[in-house]
């Protein structure tokens, strides 16, 4: 099932400098994409655009068969949950616990819900003894962890993931491929936005290589 079309995208911060041009693609919503690429070729643009937090130069991007551009971002979030390549940008709180909860706090969720889903996402990503601690004296790997717990938090039915092995050891990383697998299974698709070939190699379906704005290759595993 097609999730995201975009239909010949294109992309210019400045006028007549392309980061993307002419990209045609559709994107299933139950496996796992791949958007490979070196530091400068546009992936994390790309996600951007994916995402609604860009709007296209030119062309379109299609969410469910709607148009993006005529979304607010709120409408997107509802559906996509998308990673910075910094997840700390994602932390407003005091306590991962208040992390966890913030959205639904701000949606006006009863308290139990609320509290039943914060203990799911603990225990899913391997953070209950860190409920009390404050997110930004986590490790990396736990940030990382808990920024995708907190997008995870509102149901999303696909995620963006831009860079999600920063910083993260070789331990780390499979404690992440197995957290991500266990998601796959539960019907949440995902892109993944990295350099990391051994990370897309344990994950992905399909494999897409960009260079300067452009696709020089797509493949399926």
């Amino acid at each position: 099932m097609d999730f995201i079309e975009l239909k010949d995208l294109y992309f210019e911060y400045k006028r007549g400098k392309p980061i993307i041009e002419n990209i045609n693609l559709k994107i299933n919503k139950y496996e796992i994409t791949a958007i490979l690429g070196p530091n400068g070729s546009g992936k994390t643009t790309l996600g951007k655009l994916m995402m609604g937090i860009l709007k296209p130069t030119k062309g379109q991007v299609n969410i469910s068969n709607m148009n993006s551009s005529n979304m607010t971002l709120a409408e997107i979030s509802s559906k996509i949950g998308y990673l910075f390549q910094n997840p700390e940008k994602h932390f407003f709180c005091n306590t991962v616990e208040e992390e966890l909860g913030f959205a639904l706090r701000f949606n006006g969720q009863d308290v139990d819900y609320i509290n039943r889903r914060v203990e799911e996402l603990l225990i899913l990503f391997q953070l209950e003894d860190k409920k009390g601690n404050c997110p930004l004296l986590l490790s990396q790997g736990e940030k990382q962890r808990l920024a995708i717990a907190t997008i995870l938090i509102n149901n999303p039915e696909y995620l963006i993931l831009d860079e999600p092995t920063t910083g993260l050891d070789s331990h780390r990383k499979s404690v992440l491929i197995n957290i991500l697998k266990e998601l796959t299974k539960k019907g949440i698709g995902m892109t993944i936005i990295s350099h990391d070939h051994f990370f897309i190699k344990e994950l992905s379906h399909r494999r897409i290589g960009i260079h300067r704005g452009e696709i020089i290759y797509d493949k399926r595993s």
